[in-house]
Formats: C-alpha cells, structure tokens, sequence
C-alpha cells in the first residue's frame, strides 16, 4: 500500500514581479519628491516670503489636482486595456517638474511646478493601483499593497535623510538640494521602461465607456461608496505632511533639520505598510480603520497639547502608525469592491474624491493656523478623525472578511 505524500499544505502565491518593480519605482520617484517636498514650506515661507495659508492652498490644490486627474487616467487604462503607458508617462511628468524647483524666483513659480509634479502623479496613481490588482491573486493583495506602499514610503524617509545631508555639505542650500533631487526622478522612470510589465490584454475585451454614464456609475456597489466616504472623512483628519513640517519647525527644529520631521514619520509608516498589509489580509477592514483612526487622533492630540519637540516627534510616530494600519487597506478595499473591467476606473473615483477632501483640508488647516494657531489646525484634524470613526464603527466595512470566508 503506497501512502498519499503529497499532503502538504498549499502555498501562498508570490508575489509577483511586476509589483517588486512598481514598489522600486515608488522608492526612487519618492526619494526625488521628498527631497523636495521635506524643504518646500520653509523654502516657500522663509525664502519665498508666502505666508501658511497660501502653503496650505498649494498643497491642497497640488493634492487635489493628482486626484481628480486619476480619474480620467484610471478610465484611459480601462479603455485601452493597457496600464504602463499612462504609467510611464506620469513617472516622466514628475521627473520633468523637478528642475523648476530650483529655478523658482517666486511662489506662483513653485506652485506651478508641483502642480504639473502633482498631474504626473495623477496620471500614474490609478493605472498602478489597478495593474496590483490585474496580476495579483485575492489571497494577496494586502500584503501587495502593502509592499508597494512600505518600499515607496522607504523612499519618503530616505529622501529627506539625502536632503539633510545635502543640506549640510552645501551650507542650508535648498535650491542645490533640488537640483540633485532629479536625478532619483529619472531612475525611476528608467525602472518603469525596464521592469515593469503591463497586464496582457483579453482576448474580446470591450472598451470601458465613459465613467461618467448612470448605467456604469450604477455598477459600483454600496459597498464601494461607503469606501469612498470613508476615504473622504479619513483625508478631511489628514491634511498635508507640510504642517507636520512648519510645526517642528515651530518647536524649535533648525531649517537644516527639517526632513528630519518625513524621515521620522515615514520610517514608522514604511516599516509599518507591510506587516498592516498581512494584518488586512485575515482580519477585519473596520476593526483596522479603527486602529488607525486612534493613532491619528493621539497624533493630532499630541501635536496639538503636549509642547516641545520630543512630544512634536511622538506625534509624527502616530501620524506613521495611521497611515502603516491605513493606506494599503483603502487601496485593497477599493480593488475588492470595482468591477474587474472598471477598476482603473474605481480607483481615479476614489482618489478624485479624497483628491478634493484634500483640498478643503489643507486650506481649512491653512486657514486655522494662520487665524487661531497651529493647535487649532491639529484639534480640527482630531474632530474629523473622532467623527470618521463614528461612521466606519456604524458602517457594513466587513463584508470582504465574509467573502474569504465564504471561498473557504
């Protein structure tokens, strides 16, 4: 009698390729972006002379823009069947944008430069979320956000420790640091060409029309706009990292030491985004935007109540923690809930949304420090995440758990 050997357990698929690629992209293109972006509101205050709230407005603008733009990007990759292109040429937009950093004389200069910086990462954002999607199995797909989202953000720390850096061999030179910010921009974009591979278009695939018709708006589920709410109140809590800046810089942090706010946080969020992305995989989506939520609420509290700069970093660490438990999870629920042949177009309708809280956030926040002070913009940003999580206790979210489930 011959026993039956081949009982082991199956294993996990890999991870494949093409999001390896995808995530050494997001590193190279974020180093180059936060080189810049670690500087930018003490380049626009201090040497420009623009004041917190015309930061907040480029910034929010700059955000919503590349959201609203992933709409269309997200609705051309479902039309055209294919992702890299679109992929390609926002990585070639960003890498573009770079030098006029450095060249600009004055505010409007600056606020032109992230806007097309910022149209790149639009055009790009929705066409690579939806190509993880294409090619990684459902089993996975946390721990593949995840992954892309903990190699980019590695990028966002490591930027701003180059800028220090720079910052230091060039005597607080920001416009030096720019310059060498171009050159992380066009490997990334050389990564794209090399190693990135593009679904393999269906066979008879029809052309994805218009997202902008009922019968196509009408195929989205419940569940999905729930996720966009959701997604929404998360960013009105979330306002721009530059605040972050121009508050330690406000506890005392020199100018020279001011990427040291980025590194702080997102070497939390970096090292955080993947074992999240493995938690999204087998537990409960509302119980992790819960998590989440608590953290940025400490972090808001604390940037907002406890003075100095020891307390300021402790809030930048909670502010890592949020976005570790938080980002890779929108992303998968946003794949989990679109039509298979409308998900570019499922995540442009997301990040539009989110693209526009953005805005309202970050001129609000602008608006509140100016006016009041920077502890009215952080207790502000507390208020929205206490009412966000108010709606994720109250709404369906588990509903990906009972699918798994119901495979199994």
């Amino acid at each position: 009698m011959t026993l039956n050997t081949d009982r082991r357990p199956q294993k996990r698929p890999a991870i494949p390729r093409t999001v390896w690629a995808l995530g050494l992209v997001s590193l190279f293109m974020d180093i180059s972006s936060e080189m810049i972006h670690a500087l930018l509101p003490l380049f626009l205050t201090t040497t420009l002379g623009a004041s917190v709230a015309l930061v907040g407005v480029i910034e929010g603008v700059a955000e919503s823009t590349a959201a609203i733009v992933k709409v269309f990007s997200g609705y051309l990759s479902d039309r055209l069947g294919r992702r890299k292109p679109l992929i390609l040429a926002g990585y070639g937009l960003g890498a573009l944008s770079k030098p006029f950093f450095a060249l600009a004389g004055a505010p409007v200069t600056v606020f032109a430069a992230r806007f097309a910086d910022r149209i790149g990462k639009g055009i790009r954002g929705a066409p690579r979320d939806a190509l993880i999607a294409d090619v990684v199995p459902p089993a996975i797909q946390g721990r593949a956000y995840g992954l892309r989202q903990g190699l980019d953000t590695a990028g966002a720390f490591i930027g701003p420790l180059l800028a220090i850096a720079l910052m230091a061999l060039f005597h607080s030179d920001m416009r030096t640091v720019f310059w060498f910010a171009i050159i992380p921009g066009l490997i990334a974009v050389s990564l794209v060409l090399l190693g990135v591979e593009d679904r393999a278009a269906g066979e008879g695939e029809r052309p994805a029309p218009p997202p902008i018709r009922l019968q196509d708006i009408r195929r989205f589920s419940t569940a999905f706009w729930g996720v966009v709410i959701t997604g929404v109140l998360f960013t009105l809590a979330r306002f721009s990292e530059a605040f972050l800046v121009l508050k330690a810089h406000e506890q005392g942090l020199p100018l020279a030491l001011a990427p040291l706010v980025l590194v702080a946080m997102n070497v939390v969020y970096s090292l955080g985004a993947y074992p999240a992305g493995v938690w999204a995989d087998s537990a409960s989506p509302a119980s992790l935007l819960l998590w989440g939520l608590a953290a940025l609420i400490g972090a808001d509290l604390v940037l907002a109540l406890a003075p100095g700069l020891a307390w300021t970093f402790v809030g930048l660490a909670l502010w890592g923690v949020h976005m570790a438990v938080t980002q890779g999870l929108l992303s998968k629920l946003v794949a989990q809930h679109a039509p298979e042949d409308l998900r570019g177009s499922a995540f442009g309708l997301f990040n539009s949304a989110t693209g526009v809280a953005m805005l309202a956030a970050s001129v609000i926040a602008g608006l509140l420090w100016d006016q009041i002070g920077p502890a009215a913009t952080f207790l502000a940003g507390a208020g929205f995440a206490v009412v966000t999580a108010t709606l994720v206790a109250a709404m369906a979210l588990t509903r990906p758990r009972a699918r798994e489930k119901e495979r199994h």
